[in-house]
């Protein structure tokens, strides 16, 4: 009976991205955990489906102006969900954080730390008390007003801005200036104001440098530019600004990142001689609680800071202390809990990881105390250390204990089995997924044939033991000093595959990071990451792989098109010719509509086909460019199964499991996981000479454990054909798998940053004092990896 406290979420008929018209009823009040290969379409039910419809009845019950201010997602494509309460999502989506955003922004921590320094803080002699918003770098009462609360000055001087004094400023003697017609107009200003511009720049005098290169002053004047045949030019009034000033201008202010990046050659960055870079006003420096000033709690670790402010409140012995600190205590007790107690409050947001942002905003979410709320989660225990899972586990029975449901989108298997309810989306990737298998108690998934995840939650025969292979040589690494590494140094075994364990923030990324291919040994280095291939709907799949070039030269080849004279960029979607002027090749345009959110729509003209008609006209194999770029990896191999260097691309994109997605599926729409295997796909099939060094962070994020198995495939393969491979993993099957494990730890930031065990997985797993050791010894007693043969 559906009464009116039916306990279930029931979604009908949904058929977001590949989902095949799903019906499938979920408890509340419970965990409840979806699974699947990767590109299955757990997310597209999970997050595209029930958070999108409660997203947006949330937004309807929004005024409409309002509305417009809010970045609003459109309606999902499903029939109807019934018995949906209100959901909250943490994804592992990057917002685009600013400097100025921080462990302590995103906490709400730095907030409470004001607020105690603001109402306890110990105060110079005769100082009046502060507002909590003078102890902020990013308030105009806070901020050191030299830096404007940044921390660092950016200077220049001559050096910088005139790297060739021999040349004249018609020469171009002033690097930093922009190129063509204004590079040419600041010229023409300089010469009209008296100065010489074909003296080579060393014989200027000092006085005059320094005016040119530093001046503030912008005078206007008259120019006559010089004739040029076959020109008529006018005279204007031409503005001058210095080359420091337009450096530092194009710095702040520029929309453009390779401007930017330019501008940034002629600069230095050093602390701020005012602050010392702690951003702040000497006001709120002269504050201090506990013998220390905000700024240097900020910059301690949070479990050093949860001390520091303990032995501070004793010995103030103060109510408003107290009541202050005991508040602070409890919020920095559950971003400890998660493994996060080596971050430090002014630690900036753009260096954390995916993972490290969400279980923050997870321990936000904590505190928050909502009820009867659904919390959709991605992939919580992305990048975190077995050690670290089991405290996540405690923080996801606290949220459904405070009268929440909580969805998690989760491959872990830990995860998986202690959830109260699991529904697996499969069989496979793409068109051959979408479909619900299983929606139940976890131990009944073992009835069902055709899940992929059924396999590696109850099948423990043991894996096939490899023989453990031996180095062909060493690569020297270190002393490495940097973050929490401490003069770390070891030898590299190559030839191998290493994996570099620890738990989070034991300085796994700063170790690999300091593979250069400066070391001795290296011949080649390729570091794949799991950064975005592209920001913009523009970049996708064949564009990156090179295959789009191979696909646009077919069709140039075929008789229709050079009959009508076409050449390749006729069907580049990124060029005028043989795109849709009206969407510009986009596919879509958006729709901006008064008191409701702008909506993407398809293009009214080439129906989200981003080409013009006659483009379209051409075609090969039966197929125009549009509909190619519809083809799924795995359907594009068998049409271009006669064409090598198409097939070259494709086979490297199956071989890491890639075949669900579409050739012209945007870089926007693709995970971390998938960007990093495209990546490697990319590498596998360029024909390689020499020995590559290949470096993966976390490669196996986001994968479901029989994509696991494809990937490591593919690395033992590199690995057999001479090359030497080293991953950041935390994945203990794959670390058992290896043939040499580095260890860092034992704990995180202050804390780690050694090397607590090095040597073949069997050894490191006997190691007393590595927290890796227990989890890495029941991964090789369940029989997967290596023999030491």
């Amino acid at each position: 009976m559906q009464g009116p406290h039916d306990p279930y979420v029931r979604v009908r008929d949904a058929r977001e991205h590949n989902l095949r018209s799903v019906d499938v009823d979920i408890p509340r009040d419970a965990l409840t955990v979806f699974t699947g290969v990767s590109g299955s379409g757990k997310s597209s039910l999970a997050f595209g489906t029930i958070y999108a419809e409660a997203q947006r009845r949330y937004f309807e019950s929004v005024a409409p102006y309002a509305r417009r201010l809010i970045h609003q997602v459109g309606a999902p494509k499903v029939g109807e969900i019934t018995g949906l309460p209100p959901a909250v999502s943490l994804e592992q989506r990057r917002s685009s954080p600013t400097s100025r955003s921080s462990v302590g922004t995103v906490t709400t921590l730095s907030n409470s730390l004001r607020m105690l320094f603001s109402r306890a803080g110990d105060y110079p002699e005769g100082a009046e008390q502060l507002d909590s918003d003078a102890f902020s770098p990013n308030t105009a009462a806070g901020a050191c007003p030299e830096c404007h609360g940044l921390g660092r000055i950016h200077r220049t001087d001559e050096e910088l801005l005139v790297p060739d004094p021999s040349l004249s400023v018609r020469e171009g003697a002033i690097a930093a200036w922009p190129g063509a017609w204004q590079g040419k107009n600041l010229r023409d200003v300089l010469d009209a104001l008296g100065y010489d511009v074909d003296r080579p720049w060393r014989e200027l005098a000092q006085k005059d440098r320094d005016w040119i290169l530093f001046t503030d002053e912008q005078p206007v004047v008259t120019v006559h530019p010089v004739r040029e045949a076959g020109r008529i030019q006018r005279p204007y009034q031409g503005t001058y600004m210095s080359a420091r000033r337009y450096v530092l201008h194009t710095f702040a202010d520029s929309k453009s990142q390779a401007l930017r990046t330019k501008a940034e050659r002629f600069l230095t960055s050093e602390p701020c001689p005012v602050c010392g870079g702690s951003r702040l006003r000497p006001e709120a420096l002269a504050v201090t609680f506990a013998g220390r000033t905000i700024a240097e709690l900020a910059a301690l670790p949070l479990t050093a800071l949860a001390e520091a402010l303990t032995l501070g409140a004793r010995d103030r012995g103060d109510e408003t202390a107290r009541v202050l600190t005991d508040d602070l205590m409890v919020r920095i007790a559950t971003v400890t809990e998660l493994g996060l107690g080596y971050l430090s409050l002014d630690r900036a947001t753009p260096t954390l990881s995916s993972g490290e942002l969400q279980r923050l905003r997870l321990a936000t979410a904590l505190r928050a105390g909502l009820f009867g709320v659904v919390y959709v989660l991605d992939e919580p225990s992305a990048g975190l250390h077995p050690a670290d899972t089991e405290a996540l586990l405690v923080v996801l029975e606290r949220l459904k204990a405070g009268g929440n449901t909580v969805f998690v989108v989760e491959h872990h298997l830990d995860v998986v089995r202690n959830a109260d309810w699991l529904v697996d989306v499969g069989p496979r990737a793409g068109e051959h997924g979408g479909q619900v298998l299983h929606s139940g108690p976890p131990e009944r998934l073992a009835d069902v044939e055709e899940s992929a995840t059924r396999r590696y939650l109850f099948d423990v025969r043991p894996a096939p033991a490899r023989r453990r292979r031996e180095p062909s040589g060493q690569l020297a690494l270190g002393p490495v000093t940097r973050h929490n590494l401490r003069g770390v140094t070891t030898r590299l075994p190559l030839g191998v595959l290493t994996a570099v364990t620890g738990v989070s923030g034991s300085g796994k990324s700063t170790f690999v990071g300091s593979i250069t291919e400066e070391l001795r040994g290296v011949e080649r280095l390729v570091t794949v990451d799991q950064r975005p291939i592209g920001r913009t709907p523009r970049s996708n799949l064949a564009t990156y792989t090179g295959l789009f070039d191979v696909v646009r030269k077919l069709f140039t080849a075929t008789e229709e098109a050079r009959a009508r004279g076409y050449r390749a960029g006729r069907f580049s979607f990124n060029v005028a010719g043989g795109r849709c002027e009206t969407c510009q090749g986009e596919g879509f345009v958006s729709v901006e509509l008064l008191f409701l959110p702008s909506t993407y729509a398809p293009c009214p003209e080439c129906h989200g086909a981003r080409y013009n008609p006659e483009t379209l006209e051409v075609r090969h194999g039966g197929r125009n460019i549009a509909e190619v770029l519809d083809l799924t990896v795995e359907a594009a191999a068998e049409v271009f199964a006669d064409t090598p260097a198409a097939l070259r691309s494709l086979r490297a994109l199956l071989d890491v499991g890639l075949g669900h997605l579409r050739l012209g599926q945007p870089a926007t729409e693709l995970s971390g996981g998938e960007a990093q295997r495209i990546k490697l796909a990319a590498e596998l099939q360029r024909l390689r000479r020499g020995h590559t060094l290949y470096v993966l962070d976390e490669p196996t994020t986001g994968l479901h454990p029989a994509d696991v198995e494809v990937l490591m495939r593919q690395l033992h393969g590199l690995v057999d054909a001479g090359h030497s491979v080293v991953v950041v993993e935390h994945d203990m099957d794959v670390v058992a798998d290896a043939d040499w494990v580095i260890d860092l730890g034992p704990g995180g930031g202050d804390d780690g940053g050694r090397i607590v065990a090095e040597g073949p997985p069997a050894e490191v797993a006997r190691q007393a004092g590595s927290r890796t050791a227990p989890y890495l010894a029941r991964s090789l007693g369940r029989g997967s990896g290596s023999s030491t043969g």
